[in-house]
């Protein structure tokens, strides 16, 4: 699995085995907004944290938001497993992102694309890491 920074920003057509892209259903939703059936309320919900969090470990993303237009739009990773918090772990750096993917648990990463401006956020993808990917 390549850990370049396409690959966690949102960029790049290489996917690996494993990985899921929530990229329809991303553009649905937007979609939707733009039509008029989704209201502002809808698609603008990011939890406090998920804002913190993107404010402080958000890695900037290859376009602007959806909803307001701003460039302040950054990806989020976080990664749940054995031994993570329920809550699970923002990765902080490219490092402990390699780090992760050599160790022997069973991960998951999930990157969420989410505005500090207007709080939308969306699941961009989810991918493994660890052991069981490279059983896969």
């Amino acid at each position: 699995m390549s850990f370049r920074p396409e690959t966690l920003r949102g960029g790049g057509a290489n996917h690996s085995p494993g990985m899921v892209d929530f990229r329809l259903a991303r553009n649905s939703v937007v979609s939707e907004f733009r039509k008029g059936r989704l209201s502002r309320i809808d698609v603008c919900d990011a939890h406090p944290e998920l804002l913190r969090v993107a404010t402080h470990l958000g890695r900037p993303a290859p376009e602007p938001c959806p909803i307001c237009e701003s460039p302040g739009l950054v990806h989020v990773t976080y990664v749940f497993g054995p031994r993570i918090p329920a809550s699970g772990r923002a990765v902080s750096s490219q490092a402990e992102m390699v780090k992760l993917d050599r160790g022997n648990r069973e991960l998951t990463a999930y990157v969420v694309e989410v505005c500090p401006e207007c709080s939308w956020n969306h699941l961009v993808r989810s991918l493994p890491l660890g052991r069981r990917r490279r059983e896969a």
